[in-house]
């Protein structure tokens, strides 16, 4: 059953942010999974966006999602991404 990573970021560091998003597709890819969407802007029907970025990522499933998040490759472009952003990652099983 496939599941869906759905990011909302902050940015502070531009320039570092970046650096992180030169270094995701990879491990992305490595554990089978694939930008649905990612970027802004992003428009608000109701309520309130105040995000700077929305990505949206699909697996396989659960454990190829974690198995990523996990992964020693994605733990240092997160790093990176500490250093330029605020995050919230939020897994989705469909």
């Amino acid at each position: 059953m496939a599941a869906f990573v759905i990011v909302e970021a902050d940015i502070f560091d531009s320039a570092v942010y970046d650096e992180y998003k030169k270094l995701t597709p990879a491990t992305v890819a490595a554990h089978g999974g694939k930008f649905i969407l990612r970027g802004n802007p992003v428009e608000a029907l109701e309520g309130e966006w105040k995000h700077d970025r929305l990505v949206m990522l699909e697996f396989p499933d659960k454990k190829s999602a974690k198995d990523w998040y996990y992964s020693k490759e994605y733990q240092e472009a997160k790093e990176i991404r500490s250093k330029g952003s605020t995050a919230k990652f939020l897994l989705i099983e469909q």
